[in-house]
């Protein structure tokens, strides 16, 4: 394999996980927002949210249909890119593949159900035929992560003495020990993303218009979604860096740059990772090892116990791992300003501030949501498998390779434009029932 190749499929592969994980993180949050404005609508006999709710559901019909385009993509991927992980592991890791597929079918099968419905079914049996796309929606999230999770933490296998993998062990497989942390983590970001990358939308239109009621109501369902995620969200955050101190050390140090074993191990904030140290951060003297087991003697393992070559790329991980953990913070920190507002008042922030930073927080989490996966794909570098397998042994020697990167550099470039230009027409479309204009509190 040439290192050019290689360094293509590495590229193809993160260009449609990238792509496609965002797509996915809507499949998974965006449903809900869409039946918490339904319900609200049955509840209240407000025909804005109702028209609120129809409108998000043409959006969904959108986004479901190019996620099926992207993950398909992403499917095949596996085994064509990746052969020596596919052909060696298949029978390991095939379950949650294929419990997912069933999944992807009863979410496609419902989301036409709940389409067609509208105004042919009863408002509340419409509402429950929407249930099952969330329930489905997530279980794909957690099958696809549960096949992640085993590359992280391999099990439900053993290699014998002549390299074959036997006593296979598929329910082993799906459910080893990084699937909770991780699949958590995920379905808690999908909320995230989701909630914020709508409330962006209708914050730029609040912007423009503080007395449009739509807009308010969008805004504030899909803005609280989110910003209730995001403080479990750190603390599943905390639960899963710790999970990595205790089975991926290798990770955990290129985490924070941590180069020599050891207690009392400082945690920097900020900085970055240059000539084998972590310079200009803000230290803070024994935190690692506080955070890592509620210690300050707790011996955090460093990269000095792993030869280099099994060593992952520490300055990108590094910096990926402190601009979702920023991020996160910030989003925390404008989520409590929406709260207390909320709280006192019933209303919005008055500062114009507040709609301006709103407007950024739904490209923010998606820079979080790939920040994340940079450090979970990266720090497990150079194994695909951890400890069993590794990327260059997995590629495939097949050529072509690199045309295949730009061909499908282009595909996705065409489904993005798509894509937006469907959304905004969806968006720009009247709305079903006139909007009320209300003084603004």
């Amino acid at each position: 394999m040439v290192a050019a190749d290689l360094m293509a499929a590495r590229q193809q592969m993160a260009l449609s996980l990238g792509w496609h994980i965002v797509i996915a993180c809507l499949g998974v949050g965006f449903p809900a927002l869409i039946l918490i404005a339904e319900r609200r609508a049955n509840t209240t006999g407000d025909p804005l949210l109702l028209a609120l709710a129809r409108r998000w559901s043409k959006a969904l019909a959108v986004l479901f249909a190019v996620g099926a385009v992207s993950g398909t993509i992403l499917s095949f991927e596996l085994g064509v890119l990746w052969p020596g992980m596919m052909s060696r592991f298949g029978d390991v890791i095939g379950l949650p593949f294929a419990i997912e597929g069933f999944a992807f079918f009863i979410e496609a099968i419902f989301i036409g159900i709940y389409l067609y419905g509208w105004d042919r079914l009863a408002p509340k049996t419409h509402w429950w035929t929407g249930v099952p796309i969330v329930i489905s929606g997530t279980a794909s999230a957690l099958f696809v992560v549960a096949a992640n999770a085993w590359m992280n933490q391999p099990t439900g296998f053993r290699v014998d003495a002549s390299g074959n993998v036997v006593d296979i062990d598929p329910v082993a497989a799906m459910f080893n020990r990084a699937l909770w942390p991780e699949a958590t983590h995920m379905i808690l970001a999908a909320f995230i993303v989701s909630g914020f990358l709508v409330a962006s939308v209708h914050a730029n239109a609040l912007r423009k218009d503080r007395t449009s009621r739509h807009h308010r109501a969008a805004f504030t369902i899909a803005f609280s979604v989110a910003a209730l995620a995001v403080p479990a969200q750190l603390i599943v955050g905390d639960w899963a860096a710790r999970f990595l101190f205790h089975y991926q050390p290798t990770k955990f140090a290129a985490l924070e740059g941590v180069e020599t074993t050891g207690d009392h191990q400082p945690l920097h904030i900020g900085g970055l990772f240059i000539d084998g140290r972590v310079r200009y951060g803000l230290p803070i003297p024994d935190g690692l090892s506080l955070l890592a087991g509620h210690s300050t003697s707790t011996v955090v393992a460093g990269l000095d116990q792993v030869p280099a070559d099994r060593t992952p790329p520490v300055a990108i991980v590094r910096l990926a791992f402190q601009v979702m953990v920023a991020t996160g913070f910030g989003l925390l920190a404008l989520g409590v300003w929406f709260g207390w507002c909320q709280w006192r008042r019933q209303a919005l922030p008055r500062s114009a501030w507040f709609l301006r930073l709103a407007m950024l927080t739904g490209p923010a989490a998606v820079v979080a949501l790939e920040a994340g996966w940079i450090v979970t794909e990266v720090g497990r570098q150079p194994w695909i498998v951890y400890g069993v397998l590794r990327v260059k042994d997995a590629v495939t020697d097949a050529a072509g390779i690199r045309v295949g990167y730009w061909l499908l550099l282009g595909v996705y470039s065409a489904l993005t434009v798509v894509t937006v230009v469907v959304l905004r027409r969806i968006a720009r479309s009247p709305v079903d029932q006139a909007v009320a204009v209300v003084p603004v509190p």
